[in-house]
């Protein structure tokens, strides 16, 4: 089970152009802008500039998901934190909008109209937190 990690990116939502660049980089952890401009270009019906690349590299960094090394004179980008981290924190952000709802009748009416296989999901969930809750008082009492 993948944790929510400890950084969190300043901003969730991507672009599209910033999330193809972001998962080029979650494939080969540590590339430079050319090399990840020549991993989209690898697509021959693909047309990008590097300075398109460049910038959204910096979009990247100032929202929080990526960042860099120097090697000489060449940048090395690498994300913060890993594809697996970032699903998590998108579910963890979605779960509690929908919560912010607030209205228990509304979420119970929308967990009632969930499929079997839905269903059954949310009880694996509540029985991991169940287990986790046992965990943690355990733990604070010994």
């Amino acid at each position: 089970m993948t944790q929510l990690p400890k950084y969190r990116p300043k901003q969730l939502s991507l672009g599209p152009l910033e999330s193809e660049l972001l998962n080029v980089i979650w494939d080969c952890p540590r590339l430079s802008a050319t090399e990840i401009h020549d991993r989209i270009l690898a697509d021959p019906d693909r047309e990008l500039a590097y300075g398109s690349v460049m910038t959204v590299l910096r979009r990247l960094e100032q929202k929080g998901w990526i960042d860099y090394e120097k090697e000489g004179r060449t940048l090395c980008w690498q994300a913060r934190i890993s594809r697996e981290e970032a699903q998590a924190l998108k579910a963890y952000h979605q779960l509690n909008r929908f919560l912010e709802v607030g209205d228990a009748d509304i979420v119970a009416a929308f967990a009632d109209d969930l499929d079997c296989a839905s269903m059954d999901k949310l009880a694996a969930i509540a029985d991991r937190l169940k287990n986790m809750r046992q965990s943690r008082t355990q733990s604070q009492e010994g």
